[in-house]
């Protein structure tokens, strides 16, 4: 009987909690370090310690109160979770030394090129002149991106014409930037792959995304695309986790190019939002099958049993406050809130899942999505609804 530490107590760390609770065999409690009250996995029933993700002193609480302690996100403080290493306070996994990687885009670009494995064109900048001189080798289909922080987009600038090489740097302030070359991809894939402590490892077939500025929309299980493809993106997976430290879920997410290759884009150390659709999909989800890792278990099947479509529940962008969320009697499409007490613009408030009988063809569900998508949005609580 273990008590899971969170670094990180969101949608994703909410679906940890829900798996980690489940598993009462293995998971006596959940507890969750996270700066909102209330927030989303403290309502699954995860214990919450109010506090910054990089406070180290909050971190160390956390620690202490745990056996086993991961993260929903990357912006936990390393330097802390080393020394709880250090000290014997507590086991974490994936490794700090990881997390150190991934945290700094143009690091972890570094060291995926480092290793053989295939990127985009990259370089680090911070100077007008760099950028025109990179722009100048590689065309003006570049991005230039904050090396820390950002995500869903944010944290992006597409270098169009009109965009100044001194306009894009000071659009960033003091941040550190890297610029990447645009891919001319034909679409983008990934996979979640787990490793257990004892080295077990275990992938999910590869998925395709579909993103709207930035931001992730749309997941279908499988891909569609051929065996070649479904294969060299489950290869460079494998030899992108295996240059990586430490035990758990990881979301390689890449671009697959018009003629074929596999190119990564990114890795998150954690749960992703790609793998949602395993709620339902396969018999093992990508959060029992994180907890699984860290806890040293055996890992569970990843077949994908019943080809599925996942659709992020957005904020409206003309919309903040009270909601009401959507609903539905369909038994095949399984609508998961956040339970986040207030929309955003573009807010990830919930999925939902769209799942068919294991030889439906994902097109089906697509179609079904489209004919459905007007009904999978939150909507303004009504006066009446408020009082």
């Amino acid at each position: 009987m273990k008590t899971l530490g969170l670094v990180g107590g969101g949608q994703l760390g909410m679906m940890l909690t829900e798996a980690a609770l489940q598993m009462s065999e293995h998971v006596s409690r959940v507890v969750a370090l996270d700066p909102t009250g209330s927030c989303p996995a403290s309502k699954a029933g995860a214990e919450q310690i109010l506090g910054a993700y990089d406070d180290h002193d909050a971190t160390l609480e956390l620690a202490g109160r745990s056996d086993v302690l991961t993260y929903e996100f990357e912006g936990g403080n390393t330097d802390a979770l080393e020394s709880v290493i250090s000290s014997g306070t507590a086991i974490v996994e994936p490794s700090p030394s990881t997390l150190k990687i991934i945290k700094d885009k143009l690091v972890q670009k570094e060291f995926l090129a480092s290793h053989g494995i295939p990127v985009p064109d990259f370089a680090p900048v911070s100077t007008p002149d760099e950028i025109k001189a990179f722009l100048a080798t590689y065309g003006r289909r570049a991005i230039l991106k904050a090396r820390r922080g950002g995500y869903d987009g944010k944290g992006n600038l597409e270098m169009r014409r009109a965009i100044s090489a001194e306009a894009a740097l000071k659009y960033f302030g003091e941040r550190p930037v890297m610029l990447e070359r645009r891919v001319n991809y034909e679409m983008e894939v990934s996979v979640v792959i787990a490793r257990n402590t004892e080295g077990q490892t275990a992938a999910y077939p590869a998925v395709e995304n579909i993103h709207e500025s930035g931001i992730l929309h749309t997941t279908i299980a499988p891909a569609r695309t051929n065996k070649h493809v479904m294969r060299k993106a489950l290869e460079v997976a494998k030899k992108t986790l295996g240059v990586l430290d430490g035990a758990g879920v990881f979301g390689i997410e890449m671009f697959v190019t018009r003629g074929g290759d596999i190119l990564v884009n990114e890795i998150a150390p954690r749960v992703h939002n790609s793998g949602h659709h395993t709620l339902h999909s396969c018999s093992t989800s990508q959060f029992e099958q994180h907890i699984r890792a860290v806890l040293g278990m055996d890992l569970g099947s990843t077949e994908i049993r019943r080809p599925t479509v996942m659709h992020n529940i957005l904020g409206p962008e003309l919309m903040e406050g009270a909601y009401a969320e959507p609903k539905t009697t369909d038994p095949d499409v399984h609508i998961k809130m956040y339970k986040k007490d207030h929309t955003k613009p573009l807010r990830k408030l919930g999925h939902a899942n769209i799942v068919g009988q294991r030889d439906d063809d994902v097109g089906s569900l697509l179609e079904k999505l489209e004919q459905i998508k007007h009904t999978l949005c939150v909507r303004e609580k009504s006066a009446k609804a408020r009082v």
